[in-house]
């Protein structure tokens, strides 16, 4: 029993020293957790084309940029709450960085509408960015910079300092991909389907590959 024990002890020193260098690795690569906050109009569909990115950690549909607490769908969508749809992307920065989503973003909307985005108008669905810090408000400078110079338009989405977000109603979260029967206009249908059937009816691929062309990362 003894020498088996003293054969043990090497074998478990080499196999803690391959965990606490793999760990160490491990940590080295990952970067750090940070968050993006943008308004693109549907926030469904921004939802889903950020959840596709890799290094994209998380997508929360909700409302921010207003002055209600604690507003509802309703609320948001009848006008006069100052909140934008939005959504707050938690990312991995050792995976993409700011600078990556920003430019995805811009160019998974219409920067230049400033009513709305494709068949969604008004206050709510309005393009805009909520940055945290000067560094986030200096790459979202830059960005909308290199949106403009490529569309050789004025983009219109504003740079706006972060202000409470509020996450939307469990109906809202994962809504492209959501399993429940609800009532649209085209007759009952999963939520899954029901998402595709608006996403094409309201133009927002389409309309994206008029503006952006191969530019556009999501429009399918």
């Amino acid at each position: 029993m003894y020498m088996i024990f003293n054969q043990i002890k090497p074998l478990a020193l080499l196999v803690s020293i391959i965990v606490g260098l793999t760990l160490t690795c491990t940590q080295a690569y990952a970067g750090k957790t940070e968050v993006m906050v943008v308004a693109g109009g549907c926030f469904w569909c921004v939802e889903s084309d950020f959840e596709s990115v890799t290094g994209v950690i998380d997508a929360v549909s909700g409302y921010t940029g207003g002055t209600t607490k604690n507003p509802t769908y309703k609320q948001v969508g009848r006008g006069g709450t100052g909140h934008y749809e939005a959504v707050k992307i938690t990312y991995d920065s050792g995976k993409v960085s700011y600078d990556k989503l920003l430019n995805l973003f811009l160019r998974s909307v219409d920067p230049t509408d400033a009513g709305g985005q494709f068949c969604d108008r008004g206050e709510t669905y309005r393009t805009a960015i909520f940055v945290s810090n000067a560094g986030q408000k200096a790459s979202a400078v830059q960005a909308i910079a290199e949106a403009g110079k490529a569309l050789g338009r004025k983009i219109v989405t504003p740079i706006l300092p972060a202000k409470q977000f509020y996450k939307a109603e469990a109906y809202h979260q994962d809504y492209y991909k959501g399993a429940n029967i609800v009532l649209t206009r085209f007759g009952p249908r999963r939520q899954s389907t029901a998402y595709k059937l608006y996403r094409k009816s309201c133009g927002r691929d389409a309309d994206l590959r008029k503006l952006w062309g191969r530019a556009a990362p999501f429009a399918n």
